[in-house]
C-alpha cells in the first residue's frame, strides 16, 4: 500500500480538487492508496471538507492539529500516522504534479528506497522568489554537502528509509535535507511544477526567510564556523592596520584617518550583531531541544483508525 501525505493549510475548495485529483491519478494506475490530510490550524474550512471526504472515501485519513505548528511539523504528523509500504509526500496545491507518482512508485519497486522528484521549472515564482530559493539550495549544499540543488519536498520514502528518519530526535526538522541526509539507495525523477490550481501561495517573504534559517541552523553548525572565520580575518586586518599606523606615527607622519575609524566601527558593530545573532539562532535551537515539548498535537482525527501496521511501528518505534 501506498501513504500520499499532504500537510493542508487554508486550502478551502482545493481539499477537493487535490482528492478527486489524487483518486483519479492513484486509481488510475491500480495502486491500493490511502490519503493522508494534515490539518495545520487552519482558520477556513479546510478540516471540514478533510472530514467530508473522510467519510465519502475511506481511504482518507485525516489529521487536524491543534493549532498551525508549520509545515515540518505537519509533514511529521503524516509521516508518522502513515501505515503504508511506502510514502509519498505531495503538497496540496498541486503544484507538484500527482501524475508523477505512478513513476516513482516504479522506482520504488525496482529497489530504490528513496525517490526524489527535482525540478525542471520554477512556475509560479516571482524573480525573488527564484533567486532567493536557487541561493538557500546551493548555499545549504554548500555548508551541509547535502545536495539540494533543485530538490523539493516531493518524494517517495519506502518503510526502512522512513523509519531510520523518524527516529531522528531533533525537534526543529527538516524535512528536505533531513530525508537527503539519511541516504539510502536513491533514484530521481524530473517533474514540471505546475501552476497553484487555486488561491494564493501562504507562503510570505517572512516565512520563507524563517524557513531557510530553521533549516540551516537545525540541520549544521557551519555559520557558526564562518564567524569564527570572519572573526580571524577581521583580527588579520586589524594586525596589518595596526602596523601601518605604528610605521607611519615612528616616521613622523600625522595619522589622519577619522572617516576610517569611523568607518571601521560601523564594519566591526555590524559583524558584531550579526555574529550575536547567529549564536542566538543556535541558543533556540538549544532552548527548544532541551524544552522537549511535542513537535505537535492533534486535536481531531477523521476516518479509519490506524491500521495493525501502524500500530505495530509505533509499537517498535516506543520500545527503541
Amino acid at each position: 500500500m501506498i501513504s500520499v501525505v499532504a500537510p493542508i493549510f487554508n486550502e478551502g475548495a482545493g481539499v477537493d480538487r487535490f482528492v478527486a485529483r489524487l483518486t483519479e491519478v492513484l486509481t488510475g494506475a491500480g495502486l491500493s492508496y490511502e490519503l493522508v490530510l494534515v490539518d495545520d490550524g487552519s482558520t477556513d474550512d479546510s478540516w471540514d471538507r478533510v472530514a467530508a471526504q473522510a467519510l465519502l472515501d475511506g481511504r482518507v485519513r485525516g489529521l487536524q492539529l491543534s493549532r498551525n505548528f508549520g509545515k515540518e511539523s505537519a509533514v511529521l504528523a503524516g509521516l508518522e500516522h502513515a501505515a503504508g509500504d511506502a510514502v509519498v509526500v505531495i503538497d496540496s496545491d498541486l503544484q507538484h504534479p500527482p501524475q508523477a507518482i505512478p513513476e516513482m512508485v516504479r522506482r520504488w519497486r525496482e529497489g530504490a528506497h528513496v525517490v526524489e522528484a527535482v525540478k525542471r521549472n520554477r512556475t509560479g515564482q516571482g524573480v525573488v522568489g527564484r533567486l532567493g530559493g536557487r541561493a538557500f539550495n546551493k548555499a545549504f549544499t554548500g555548508l551541509t554537502r547535502v545536495d539540494l540543488i533543485d530538490a523539493t519536498d516531493f518524494r517517495l520514502l519506502g518503510r526502512p528509509a522512513l523509519e531510520a528518519l523518524l527516529r531522528l530526535p531533533e525537534h526543529s526538522s527538516f524535512f528536505r535535507g533531513t530525508s537527503s541526509w539519511i541516504g539510502f539507495r536513491r533514484s530521481a525523477i524530473e517533474v514540471d511544477i505546475e501552476e497553484r490550481a487555486g488561491g494564493r501561495s501562504r507562503w510570505t517573504f517572512g516565512s520563507l526567510f524563517r524557513l531557510a534559517v530553521n533549516g540551516l541552523t537545525s540541520f549544521t553548525s557551519a555559520p557558526l564556523h564562518l564567524v569564527t572565520m570572519v572573526g580571524l580575518a577581521f583580527a588579520g586586518f586589524a594586525v596589518l592596520l595596526g602596523a601601518q599606523t605604528l610605521i607611519r606615527w615612528i616616521g613622523g607622519d600625522s595619522v589622519a584617518g577619522f572617516p576610517t575609524v569611523i568607518l571601521l566601527l560601523l564594519v566591526m558593530g555590524t559583524f558584531l550583531l550579526l555574529g550575536l545573532g547567529v549564536i542566538g539562532e543556535y541558543l533556540a535551537r538549544i532552548h527548544e531541544e532541551v524544552r522537549g515539548r511535542p513537535r505537535y498535537l492533534v486535536q481531531e482525527r477523521s476516518g479509519p483508525v490506524a491500521s495493525l501496521p501502524e500500530q505495530l511501528v509505533r509499537a517498535d518505534r516506543a520500545e527503541r
